[in-house]
Formats: C-alpha cells, sequence, structure tokens
C-alpha cells in the first residue's frame, strides 16, 4: 500500500495535458524498469508492456495518463507543481493501478490461459489518443482478443464496483459553431446583420430540435457551455461563437441530428443573410461494454458490485478500443465522508487504498476471463 501512495502522490505533484507527458512517461518507466519489465514507446508519450505467458491469445490493460488544464484547490502536500494543470480525473489513481498490477505480476507466478498487454495511454481528454493506438497496430502484432479499463468514480460509494452490459457512457461530438454577420453602428441595425442576435435564434432551434424531433425515449444531450461575440456594447456584433457538446447512445441518430443541425444553420443563413460555420468533428463513438465479457465479469465481483441502470452521459474514448476488438470498462466508486467533489473539479481526491480494489480486479479478471 505505501508503494501505491508514493506512486499517486508522486505522479499528482506532476500532472501534464495531453501528448506533452513526458515527465509522466518518464516516471512510469523508470518503475516499469525498475521492476525488470520491457517497454515499448507507443504514440510518443505512450508505453506498453507485453507479458508473454507463451499462450496464442493477449488481453489487454489500460491507464490513461494525461491531466486537465486545472488549478488546483486541494490544501495538500502533494499538490500539483504544475501551474493551471491538474490530475482533477483521476488519471494518476488509474496509472498506479496498473503499476500495481505490474509488480504484482512480477510478485506471484501464475498460469494464465493468455498473455497480458498493459497500455499506459496519452491525451485520453483531448485528441482521443485510444484511436492512435488501435491504428498503431499492436493489438494484431501482439493478437489482443479483449481489452479491459477502470475509471475512478466520485458518485459511486467508495470500494463498490459499478458496471452494466451494453451502453455504458455516451457518443460524444463537438458543436463549436461560428457565426458571421455583418458589424454596424448600434443606432442603425439595418445596415448590419446581428450576429449575437442569430445566435439566440439557433439555440432556440437547437432546444426545438431536441424536444420535438427526437423521439422522448432516446436520450440526447445537447448542451452550449461558452458563447462569445461582439466587441463592444454599441456596435452591431459581426461575429459570434458558440460552443458546446453533443452527447447519445446511437451513432446513426448522432448523423441524423448532425443533419437537423445543419438544416437549422441552412435556414438561418437564408433569414438573414449570414454565414454559419460548422464542421461535424470525429467524435468518439458509445463505450459499449461486450455483451460476452460483461457476464463474466459479473460473476467474477464479489459483494461489492452495483449494477447501473442507466449510462453516463459522461464520454471516454476507451470506446476507439472496443470498436477494434471486445471490451469491458467498469467503475470503482471513491466517494466517501472526507472525498466527494466530481470529476473534473479542482478539489477532486480520493483515498489510495482503493486502488487496491483496482488491482484485486485486475487479478480476476486474468485469472477468469476467457477470450
Amino acid at each position: 500500500m505505501n508503494q501505491l501512495k508514493t506512486w499517486r502522490r508522486d505522479l499528482h505533484q506532476i500532472p501534464e495535458l495531453g501528448m506533452k507527458e513526458y515527465q509522466t512517461s518518464a516516471y512510469i518507466r523508470n518503475e516499469l524498469d525498475k521492476m525488470g519489465y520491457h517497454y515499448e514507446s507507443v504514440v510518443e508519450t505512450g508505453t506498453i508492456v507485453f507479458i508473454d505467458y507463451g499462450k496464442d491469445k493477449t488481453i489487454a490493460f489500460r491507464s490513461d495518463i494525461d491531466a486537465l488544464p486545472i488549478t488546483e484547490n486541494n490544501d495538500i502536500d502533494y499538490k500539483s507543481k504544475h501551474e493551471g494543470c491538474m490530475h482533477a480525473c483521476g488519471h494518476d489513481g488509474h496509472i498506479s493501478a496498473l503499476l500495481g498490477f505490474a509488480k504484482h505480476l512480477k510478485e506471484y507466478h501464475y498460469e494464465f490461459n493468455h498473455n497480458i498487454l498493459l497500455i499506459f495511454q496519452p491525451a485520453e481528454e483531448t485528441i482521443a489518443a485510444a484511436r492512435f493506438i488501435v491504428e498503431s497496430g499492436i493489438f494484431d502484432k501482439y493478437n489482443v482478443k479483449a481489452i479491459f479499463g477502470m475509471h475512478l468514480m466520485p458518485d459511486i460509494d467508495e470500494g463498490m464496483i459499478a458496471c452494466k452490459n451494453g451502453p455504458l457512457m455516451a457518443l460524444c461530438g463537438d458543436v463549436n459553431v461560428t457565426i458571421v454577420g455583418k458589424d454596424a453602428h448600434a443606432g442603425e441595425p439595418h445596415k448590419g446583420i446581428d450576429s449575437i442576435a442569430i445566435a439566440c435564434d439557433l439555440l432556440q432551434q437547437y432546444q426545438n430540435m431536441i424536444a420535438r424531433r427526437i423521439m422522448r425515449f432516446s436520450p440526447v444531450l445537447l448542451n452550449i457551455g461558452k458563447i462569445e461575440g461582439g466587441t463592444s456594447g454599441n456596435c452591431i456584433a459581426s461575429t459570434t461563437k458558440i460552443e458546446g457538446t453533443l452527447r447519445c447512445f446511437d451513432e446513426a441518430l448522432y448523423e441524423k441530428i448532425v443533419d437537423y443541425i445543419l438544416d437549422i444553420h441552412h435556414g438561418l443563413e437564408k433569414t438573414y443573410g449570414c454565414q454559419i460555420i460548422w464542421s461535424p468533428p470525429p467524435v468518439n463513438p458509445p463505450v459499449m461494454n461486450d455483451s460476452h465479457l460483461y457476464h463474466q465479469f459479473i460473476n467474477i465481483v464479489e459483494d461489492n458490485y452495483i449494477e447501473l441502470n442507466d449510462p453516463l452521459m459522461m464520454s471516454e474514448d476507451f470506446s476507439y478500443y472496443q470498436k477494434a476488438i471486445p471490451g469491458l470498462f467498469f467503475f470503482l466508486g471513491t466517494k466517501c465522508d472526507v472525498y466527494q467533489s466530481g470529476l473534473h473539479t479542482n478539489t477532486f481526491n480520493f483515498h489510495e487504498e482503493v486502488l487496491e480494489k483496482a488491482i484485486q480486479m485486475y487479478i480476476l479478471i486474468a485469472q477468469n476471463i476467457i477470450v
């Protein structure tokens, strides 16, 4: 336990953003060196370890390693040393748990029916680097037949495991729109095209679309979290930018909503004579737990298990692995009397003791899952 705490607190002090995890990667690789592992670099700051048990098939375990652009507000002696950057999503714990699993495999002899691949993945929070891990070819190289991932969750009681079959987390795409109008003096609004007024109309039409064009039994979330437009109170705003997110669990429905949004944009362009710029970006697919793996998983979890009734509107690039091979993603609760702050907040924290449960689950999966 002391080693787990040391890893986690060391890592917590050196958070780094996606694809810039140089210190973090060096730390991980140094610890793997101490354990006697041969590691490989993947996707620049990523690291993989192949543990050969002489079997034909391999199963993989993944940890994300990047942090968030958040200034930490915890009063702790292992507070972030990197200004404006924080492990506010538990990735320091994920790394530590996977290192703990690696250490355990070195210290104890097992006869698994498959090999094991450990993946320390960069840039989950930013560019969804899981897809680049897939494209690197390591799954084919090591004949990986299944992958498993864990995420700490402050909405679930400490030490409890939570999961569900099928859809677990949402598909996610950005809705970052630029409205280009025409500037003018506020006293002569007829000479301009007011991009702020158009933005107000746009937002109303987005909400009407969700309420009236999507079946109410199809979960969809369209949130606009940032609007920025204009330069002065006595000017007609020529440009307004909107930033938001669109989430659901059905990729076909997502494509339909994209078409609806483009229809709204084209209609407003004709109505106001403006230009609306939006190119639907690549999306994180929904996290979909494999049924075969799920039913094996719930049989090996002990009595500290919670079956989730509904999927979460959060997003995770673990979904890219599941598009390539069967995968299972589960949550480990951290909620307690001391720590209740949510993910992506500047006071998120947890007891390191809970990471022992993650290692236990990894061991049970490695021992019992058949692929």
